[in-house]
């Protein structure tokens, strides 16, 4: 009976030894580090408003709301989101420099057609955030879902790092997460890809790609196919 137990103990542990291993005994402050966040963050200009903006701290604060980012079921998979998602914060603030867009208040992104998330009057929509949050039909489901008025208060994005950071994970597992299987290139689509894609502005795009090689070398993963849109 022993002699028994113990062959299926044995079957059981070879088994366990066979199952892909997963991030369930992993968090996300394990992977994004302070050095993997410092790093980013430390080759912006020292004279930029993102420097005492963005932080680790407020990005795992604002993961708290958003646990499911980087914590996919295979351990690679999670890792190679991280660095998917970073690239892009890296891009769209220069690595954590710029909190607005730049010469966002000139730009109109009002749009008049969407009546459920109607513009405010005197209030601009331009990009804010991480992941550079644009138009009214972003900032009202956006701020639906975090907790704060993103129709009569946009600048709120610009003002706490915490829902900075959450409105660019709110985007990110609201569009991006469900195309992250077909490859990086799939991500700039939904990002940016009607300016970028299709040979919209192939230099970007490379930049994009470029940040996500590097982080994923980070990482220790491969960043697989479809790396362009």
């Amino acid at each position: 009976m022993r002699k028994v137990a113990g062959i299926v103990a044995s079957l059981v542990m070879l088994v366990m030894m066979m199952v892909p291993k997963t991030v369930s005994d992993k968090s996300i402050n394990t992977i994004v580090t302070e050095q993997f966040f410092d790093g980013i963050i430390n080759q912006a200009d020292p004279g930029c408003a993102g420097r005492s903006f963005y932080s680790r701290d407020a990005f795992l604060k604002a993961h708290k709301s958003y646990h499911r980012f980087g914590m996919l079921s295979d351990q690679d998979d999670s890792h190679r989101e991280v660095a998917a998602a970073f690239a892009h914060f890296t891009l769209e603030t220069r690595h954590f420099c710029y909190i607005e867009e730049i010469g966002g208040t000139s730009r109109d992104y009002c749009d008049e057609s969407n009546t459920e998330f109607p513009c405010v009057p005197n209030k601009g929509y331009y990009g804010r955030g991480p992941i550079q949050l644009s138009w009214n039909f972003n900032y009202g489901p956006a701020g639906q879902n975090i907790g704060f008025d993103g129709l009569n208060a946009p600048e709120t994005v610009a003002n706490d790092p915490v829902v900075s950071f959450k409105t660019a994970l709110w985007y990110w597992m609201e569009f991006v997460r469900p195309v992250l299987d077909q490859g990086f290139g799939a991500t700039i689509r939904a990002i940016n890809g009607r300016v970028e894609c299709n040979g919209g502005n192939p230099i970007t795009v490379r930049a994009r790609v470029r940040y996500y090689i590097q982080y994923c070398s980070q990482l220790g993963v491969d960043p697989g196919e479809n790396l362009y849109c």
